[in-house]
């Protein structure tokens, strides 16, 4: 292996120092030193260092899902010359009778959707999952493993007009999905054991309709972030006597270095361990396992906490701000009466900009092959998301939030 010559470090108006001897700025001499005492040096210099995570690179644990997280700020400052995203279409029809989410439209099975004025909740026309898919068999070798795989797939449009989205929605039809993700969760959730609800929004996201929607997963089985997040949570409760996300929001709460929103009944965070560059976390201030547990209350104060959410991340770079989200609760089918006392309901969003809104963070070389890697921190996501104030109305209505 080829050693790598480490130049001497010398504090100003200072001269040479022997090998292994500390100068007047607190840090070893190298010059002369052989690789190891070289190599030591280096890493008692780095040490010596004041930390700044603004500045430099460390890891950050996500206990929620057992992973780690590289945080590197100071790539920031590096010029871009990747890809730019081109701007997003300015203008939706309102209606078009060819899209298969508007009502009235004939959609691919022949189905005609119904004059809906509210939600309406549909079977997915081209299910990843469904019901009566026979079982796979038993292996023949234990790398050549496959196991039954059942549920149903639904979409739920959230309004009738095409050229809304939720943040431009009223907080009473906010509302109004809050109550269908709830029902819809309870409904499944009595036959199978994961119901996942999430939204893709945007065409960066891989969201083909603009219409506003979701869809919604159910399935024999728990996806395997659902069981690292169910092992996590466990663990945790098992040690320390009360569920992970409800002490990790009360600790938030307390240090307020990441807090974007809080109400009566709801906190926003961007989680110290996220991963996206605009990540955000949503959680209720009490303990609440699953969407239908939820008062009345508390979905009404959860109705505006996302309109305020979803206004901020599109006034970031005035532009209808892309993003996955999606609500993760206590398992449910024959798990539902089971204790799940260790889980916490709450949502995650994961938006993809970074630098501008067509300016992306792609997840691939080190990401794929190592582990999740971030630029900014989230202490300066906070800063950034809150930097338009935090009743600032949405750009292109110019109404405050109700």
């Amino acid at each position: 292996m080829l050693s790598r010559e480490v130049a001497p470090i010398r504090c100003a108006g200072e001269s040479s120092k022997q090998p292994g001897e500390v100068n007047s700025c607190g840090l070893l001499s190298h010059s002369g030193a052989d690789p190891e005492q070289r190599q030591q040096a280096s890493e008692a210099d780095a040490m010596a260092a004041t930390f700044r995570a603004s500045e430099h690179q460390h890891i950050r644990y996500n206990p929620l899902q057992d992973e780690w997280v590289l945080v590197s700020a100071h790539r920031m400052k590096r010029p871009w010359q990747g890809l730019v995203e081109p701007q997003l279409l300015k203008t939706v029809p309102r209606h078009d009778p060819l899209n298969p989410l508007c009502p009235g439209a004939t959609r691919a099975n022949g189905e005609v959707n119904p004059h809906y004025d509210g939600t309406f909740l549909f079977d997915n026309d081209f299910p990843a999952l469904q019901p009566d898919a026979p079982d796979p068999g038993t292996s023949d070798h234990p790398l050549f493993r496959a196991e039954a795989a059942r549920g149903v797939c639904k979409v739920m449009c959230f309004h009738p007009w095409s050229d809304v989205t939720l943040p431009l929605m009223s907080v009473p039809e906010i509302r109004a999905v809050i109550d269908a993700w709830a029902s819809v969760t309870e409904e499944l959730g009595a036959q199978y054991p994961w119901v996942q609800i999430f939204e893709n929004k945007g065409a960066m996201m891989g969201c083909s309709n603009p219409h506003p929607h979701c869809q919604v997963w159910a399935s024999s089985f728990l996806p395997d972030i659902a069981q690292r997040e169910e092992r996590s949570q466990q663990t945790y409760h098992s040690q320390h006597g009360k569920p992970l996300l409800l002490e990790y929001g009360h600790q938030e709460l307390l240090r307020k270095e990441r807090l974007v929103l809080t109400s009566e009944h709801w906190i926003v965070l961007v989680p110290f361990w996220a991963v996206w560059p605009f990540q955000t976390l949503l959680l209720p201030r009490r303990h609440v396992r699953r969407l239908p547990e939820l008062n009345p209350a508390e979905r009404d104060d959860l109705a505006s906490i996302m309109k305020k959410l979803l206004t901020k991340y599109d006034n970031l770079f005035e532009t209808s701000f892309p993003y996955s989200m999606g609500w993760h609760g206590a398992p449910t089918g024959l798990k539902t009466g089971a204790t799940c006392d260790h889980w916490q309901l709450h949502a995650h969003y994961y938006p993809p900009l970074l630098r501008s809104a067509t300016v992306r963070k792609f997840m691939v070389g080190y990401e794929m092959l190592a582990q999740a890697q971030r630029d900014l921190t989230p202490e300066q996501v906070r800063t950034h998301i809150l930097g338009r104030h935090i009743r600032s109305p949405h750009f292109l209505t110019g109404s405050q939030q109700s």
